[in-house]
């Protein structure tokens, strides 16, 4: 049976934890973090009994000797595992955003592709069914206009507040509307990004300083322009919002993440009448993800992973160069 161990034992690990305990064909071997605590809290729910605790991810490397594992670390804190995990062979899922600086993630990159390794990272939503309707739409209908948004509230988790640590709501959480852009319109070739503060404030939330909201201009290599919003200010559910729309000639889509998609056209090839049809998600994207992950360390065949390590850099690419559009107030070049 095949060793699983997971480094970062905070709530995206409890996320894959649920689905990794599921699994009756690997062993769940080794949990790392720098709180004890939290480790042995993970330890404890793994069956079997058997799985230890550990503060140092290289002293579980050495005790478990793992056949894969689970990198599921704030945004800041990649480089060092990844590094060491790619020197042992290790097939690794590590968690977005991949990286906070373009220069490591090709490092890391560069690694991998030497190495052949297996990789995965934790773009769930590629996995989900609705995105069948979704590509069908665009494939049948060009797009004129596409809007996305991610909007919700300040996740409570300190590291989260600071944007040179979390990289801010645009590469920590809207990564996965970027992600979900891609893969529906393909690759970008430039983006602009203005971003705005003042509404939420250090005395809701110690040590707050990254964007409340932000308005940006990605421009695609097919020409498709598409503007992407993404605010942190709510105060409750009745101002969340997560969709892409997507406007055609004679028709539009409203795509929402890890939820449905619904599709506006005519009735009838005359153009009379309204057609409102929606597909709701009906798997469980999350464990499928985990789970072909899981298969292609097992077998050594990682051509059934979505979102392998030298596509999410792409993504991350994106939301990188907002971020410094946001410093310099000039458009950056994808190209």
């Amino acid at each position: 049976m095949k060793k699983a161990v997971m480094i970062g034992c905070g709530g995206i690990g409890r996320y894959h934890l649920k689905h990794l305990v599921t699994f009756k064909d690997i062993e769940l071997a080794g949990f790392c973090d720098l709180i004890s605590e939290r480790a042995e809290a993970f330890a404890a729910e793994a069956p079997g009994g058997r799985a230890a605790a550990f503060t140092d991810f290289r002293k579980m490397y050495d005790a478990v000797d793992p056949d894969m594992v689970f990198v599921c670390v704030p945004p800041s804190k990649h480089g060092e595992i990844e590094f060491e995990t790619i020197d042992r062979n290790i097939p690794m899922f590590v968690e977005k955003p991949i990286a906070l600086d373009m220069g490591l993630a090709r490092q890391i990159l560069a690694k991998i592709e030497e190495k052949k390794l297996i990789t995965a990272v934790g773009f769930q939503c590629r996995y989900d069914d609705i995105n069948e309707p979704a590509i069908r739409f665009v494939g049948e209908r060009p797009a004129v206009t596409v809007e996305a948004s991610r909007v919700g509230g300040v996740p409570r988790v300190e590291w989260w507040r600071v944007k040179a640590l979390s990289g801010g709501q645009l590469t920590e959480q809207a990564i996965h509307q970027v992600d979900m852009l891609r893969l529906l319109f393909g690759e970008a070739e430039s983006a602009y990004s203005v971003a705005r503060r003042g509404f939420v404030t250090e005395g809701e939330f110690p040590g707050y300083d990254t964007d409340d909201t932000t308005t940006s201009v990605i421009k695609f290599k097919s020409g498709l322009i598409c503007t992407m919003m993404t605010g942190c200010y709510s105060t409750g559910p009745l101002s969340w919002d997560s969709k892409i729309t997507v406007g055609s000639r004679g028709a539009r889509m409203e795509y929402r993440l890890c939820e449905s998609t619904t599709v506006y056209e005519p009735a009838n090839e005359g153009g009379a009448g309204q057609s409102v049809v929606t597909y709701r998600s009906g798997v469980d994207f999350g464990t499928l993800c985990d789970r072909t992950f899981v298969d292609a360390a097992i077998s050594g065949d990682g051509s059934k992973i979505r979102s392998p390590y030298s596509d999410a850099i792409k993504t991350l690419e994106i939301t990188l160069a907002c971020t410094e559009s946001i410093k310099t107030g000039l458009p950056v070049n994808l190209a």
